[in-house]
């Protein structure tokens, strides 16, 4: 292959969740790995859940938002993970259902959970969508047993996001201390991103493929389609969309996908974990620490913050 047909350089990075300092080495570590001119016209793909848990998350959505500016001839594709839309549905910044029904609609069927969770119940809970009101409740259990850490407000973790802002957790103040900017993006990101002509290194050669990238995967017996449809549309008429939180349902490729070559990319899920066409790139988890990863298609070369470099 001449250099001229080498195929697109994909960088696909995995969950950050307010570690800037993370990103910023991860950054880095695939600025120097990368030949220049390659890494310069990346497309650049953010599989989601760039706040809470970590302390900064203003800091991470700053340097997001600058990537456009400092880096002209890359592609950046910036994925909605669940904490995000939940971010972004507490600001009101979600498209609201196309139907015209109330966002009020979907808190019945998750209502029993409604006190443990502590939902949100301040100024304009009334016009917010399920997954707000539980970002920004507070939580009665202190101790999250599945994952061994204590609750950081709610059930997402949300209060240091809050407090990257400068208010505290479940304050309604919140929305207005989240600059204009910083709302523009919360609004803009895409549930699911699609590329043809994605190449990738596999055991018998180079395989050209589709790419499909959600934050958690698509689900089992669930008609592809009609989930596509629902994602490229963001139907908020959901209140809990499985392909952006999902878990055992996302995980695997859906079988009307085998037939064709198809990569399915996402983070979501705390592990790292490479199968064949599937790709779940999140080994951080907002997990102190534990890195954040990107993987880099074609050469399916895994890149961590925590990569030491030789010269």
């Amino acid at each position: 292959m001449t250099e001229a047909t080498q195929p697109r350089t994909i960088i696909c990075i995995g969950d950050i969740h307010g570690y800037i300092t993370k990103l910023q080495n991860l950054w880095s570590n695939l600025s120097h790995t990368i030949p220049p001119s390659i890494f310069s016209t990346a497309t650049i793909i953010f599989l989601g859940d760039y706040c809470d848990r970590g302390p900064k998350t203003r800091e991470v959505l700053d340097f997001l938002i600058s990537l456009p500016t400092r880096y002209p001839n890359q592609r950046h594709v910036f994925l909605a993970g669940n904490h995000d839309f939940a971010f972004a549905a507490f600001l009101r910044l979600l498209p609201p259902p196309a139907d015209g029904s109330e966002f009020s609609e979907g808190w019945k069927e998750y209502e029993e959970s409604e006190e443990r969770e502590g939902w949100f119940k301040d100024d304009g809970y009334e016009e917010m969508h399920l997954q707000g009101r539980r970002w920004s409740g507070k939580i009665k259990a202190k101790f999250n047993v599945a994952k061994g850490t204590e609750y950081q407000g709610s059930i997402y973790d949300a209060g240091p996001t809050f407090q990257s802002y400068g208010v505290p957790h479940g304050s309604a103040d919140l929305v207005k201390a989240v600059p204009d900017e910083h709302k523009k993006f919360l609004a803009n990101l895409v549930w699911v991103h699609e590329e043809d002509d994605v190449f990738m290194n596999t055991d018998n050669g180079v395989k050209c493929c589709k790419l499909i990238a959600v934050h958690a995967g698509l689900e089992k017996g669930v008609d592809v389609n009609e989930q596509m449809k629902i994602l490229k549309a963001r139907d908020t008429r959901i209140p809990k969309i499985q392909a952006l939180s999902g878990r055992k349902n996302v995980w695997d490729i859906p079988e009307e996908l085998s037939t064709s070559a198809t990569i399915i990319v996402s983070g979501h899920h705390a592990k790292l974990h490479v199968e064949g066409l599937r790709l779940i790139i999140d080994e951080g988890g907002g997990y102190p620490d534990k890195p954040i990863a990107a993987i880099v298609l074609p050469s399916m070369e895994i890149i961590k913050d925590t990569d030491v470099l030789t010269k």
